[in-house]
């Protein structure tokens, strides 16, 4: 029985089924997470051909791994990573916007429209309260909060 298994446990298989295991999981998690692991794990299969002993493919499969991840992995990411749109919401402060609903603070009120969108808009002095129809200053954006003076 035991001649059975014997092909299965020989380091050839173990690095190759590495590699499958470390692709597959590549292909699940789709964010650059165990490619590394694949490449020391193809290094470490190649060092069989060559006789590398049992305990020699593992410190290579260690250092190619560990080699990849540190040193290829930030220059990987700049090209995989999808780029990340910009919306221009830093354009908006300093604009005056055209008040639509009282802004008031202390009653939790307030739009502005600014390029044609409405945004909630607050009084960046808590006090202030600026009536409906008139102008103002936005100087800061808190998530989709517009702050106005």
């Amino acid at each position: 029985m035991k001649e059975l298994f014997m092909p299965f446990l020989s380091p050839v298989f173990l690095w190759l089924a590495l590699i499958i295991i470390f692709i597959i999981i590549e292909m699940i998690t789709v964010g650059l997470t165990s490619i590394w692991f694949a490449g020391g794990a193809l290094a470490a299969l190649l060092s069989t051909f060559v006789g590398v002993p049992i305990f020699g493919q593992v410190a290579l499969f260690l250092t190619v791994s560990v080699v990849l991840l540190f040193f290829t992995r930030p220059f990987a990411l700049k090209f995989v990573k999808p780029h990340n749109i910009k919306t221009n919401y830093e354009d908006v402060i300093g604009k005056k916007v055209r008040v639509t609903q009282t802004i008031d603070n202390h009653k939790d009120t307030g739009t502005a429209i600014v390029g044609g969108q409405e945004w909630t808009a607050r009084s960046a002095d808590n006090d202030a309260v600026f009536e409906t129809g008139s102008l103002a200053q936005v100087v800061e954006i808190k998530g989709v909060t517009l702050y106005v003076k």
